[in-house]
């Protein structure tokens, strides 16, 4: 079970050692980027990060995906700090990480599968619009408004300050400049690119601070054991409270969806052992009841460092538990250099994440091709944006939900009159309540005065609704007619 030799013994160690050190280069800025934007001290980035890679990634699932601190959380752990308070966060973690293991248990990861893309997507791209917004004010070290609409919307006049500020000018070039690096690193020879993007932009932000001593605010360090906050008996009262509830109902679906959805794409990059699901939610599930215990960050799988592991060349899951044994070393052996790293630039490292998870390009063809979905996706992310991130994917699922049954309800009717005889009226598909209207319409316009022979035998379903509306109808016309309606039940 947790066994970490691979099948080619100690060349899979060798390219898993070198596997190991590009995802810890790749984590490390992303790790205590998202700490400092959900509100946490930067140093419980690194706690879940660890646990993420010692833990989690002993565990059985699959072999090759990274798990941490992800953005796709932020702003809803942000939302339950600033709610909340830190202290709580241990408890609504432990909560989700419980309900992982039950549902692990009960085998329900493979369903999560079942669940819209659309739905999942619209939720990553509304995430990544309060993302967005909420960094560019911490780019020019400004208190963001509390709520998505009022971030986007308060933007030109934030940046209209901005200007006029040098200071808040400073930070945000720098922030601006370190996108811009994130943007452009891909473009740089591949002997550059050795060096991952957000550890090169970050870096390169931080010596631009210290070279030209910038007046930008630096990230806060406390220390590992101080910034450790394990919830105590007194937090799980809280767990009583409607909204607390539904705060970690969203920790536990969006957590489960977005790793799930992780280990799919990360498949398809390797030809290895292929996920299980429902270990893999039990292994998030584990690691997340740990990190609840450390009062630290929720965890998913990650497809930016899970995609690194990969093309780095990682044969086993032994990458991504060295990996988290680097994070350990450095948040052990080298704290204080949390401390020289500009908020700003962690800032810009999370735009850019921020952008990625808005599918524009995708949108598009989307659109082209599958109106519909496209509609729920839009629909999802303005409505998390609007709201909130739980009452956002609830939204996204019942339109989801309501489409389908739209669809699945299809029925054709085909009127058939020779002129003498009676008219026959043959319906096929799925006749339901949704489709009432159509078929009562399409009934009621027959001649009144003429037989009618209603064949049903082509229908795949017919609901009560539906049946008893026909039922009354047949009762009707033939209370009026010259001959009852016949009607041919279904096969």
């Amino acid at each position: 079970m947790f066994g970490l030799r691979g099948k080619s013994g100690s060349f899979d160690l060798r390219r898993d050692f070198a596997a190991s050190l590009v995802v810890f280069l790749v984590a490390l800025p992303l790790c205590v980027g998202v700490a400092v934007a959900s509100g946490v001290p930067a140093e419980l980035g690194l706690v879940t990060g660890i646990v993420g890679g010692l833990l989690t990634g002993l565990l059985p699932g699959s072999s090759l995906q990274v798990s941490g601190p992800a953005a796709g959380l932020t702003v809803l752990v942000y939302e339950a700090v600033q709610e909340y308070g830190v202290a709580a966060l241990g408890v609504l973690v432990l909560a989700a990480g419980l309900l992982q293991l039950l549902m692990g248990a009960l085998r329900l990861g493979r369903w999560f599968r079942a669940i819209s893309v659309a739905v999942v997507e619209g939720m990553l791209a509304g995430i990544g619009l309060v993302l967005i917004a909420g960094q560019l004010y911490a780019m020019a070290d400004t208190k963001a408004p509390s709520s998505g609409i009022d971030k986007i919307a308060g933007l030109p006049g934030m940046l209209v300050a901005t200007m006029g500020s040098g200071t808040a000018l400073t930070a945000f070039g720098l922030g601006a400049g370190t996108i811009a690096v994130l943007v452009l690193w891909k473009k740089l020879p591949k002997a550059v690119q050795v060096v991952p993007a957000p550890l090169a932009a970050v870096a390169l932000a931080t010596a631009a601070s210290a070279l030209f001593e910038l007046p930008v605010a630096k990230v806060e360090v406390q220390g590992l054991l101080e910034a450790v906050q394990p919830p105590g008996l007194s937090d799980l009262d809280r767990l009583a409270g409607v909204g607390v509830v539904g705060t970690v109902l969203a920790f536990t679906l969006i957590a489960s969806a977005e790793s799930l959805f992780s280990a799919a794409a990360v498949d398809r990059l390797h030809d290895g052992p292929r996920t299980d699901y429902d270990k893999e939610l039990m292994a998030q599930g584990a690691g997340n009841t740990v990190c609840g215990l450390l009062g630290a960050l929720p965890m998913t799988a990650v497809i930016v460092r899970s995609a690194a592991n990969v093309q780095a060349g990682a044969r086993t899951k032994a990458s991504r538990v060295m990996h988290g044994l680097w994070l350990l070393l450095f948040a052990a052996l080298l704290p204080a250099a949390l401390g020289v790293i500009p908020l700003a630039a962690l800032a810009g490292v999370l735009v850019h994440s921020g952008c990625k998870l808005v599918p524009v390009r995708q949108l598009g063809k989307l659109w082209r091709e599958h109106r519909g979905e496209a509609l729920i996706l839009a629909v999802t992310a303005v409505a998390i944006v609007a709201v909130s991130m739980f009452e956002g994917v609830l939204i996204g699922l019942a339109l989801a939900v309501a489409k389908t049954a739209w669809e699945t309800s299809h029925v054709r009717i085909d009127v058939i009159d020779k002129g003498a005889g009676p008219i026959q009226a043959h319906l096929t598909g799925n006749a339901t309540f949704l489709r009432l209207p159509k078929i009562l319409d399409t009934l009621e316009a027959l001649p009144q005065n003429r037989p009618i022979e209603l064949h049903l035998a082509g229908l795949r379903h017919l609901d009560h609704a539906c049946r008893m509306s026909l039922e009354n109808w047949a009762a009707r016309h033939s209370a009026e007619g010259v001959e009852p309606v016949r009607m041919a039940s279904v096969t």
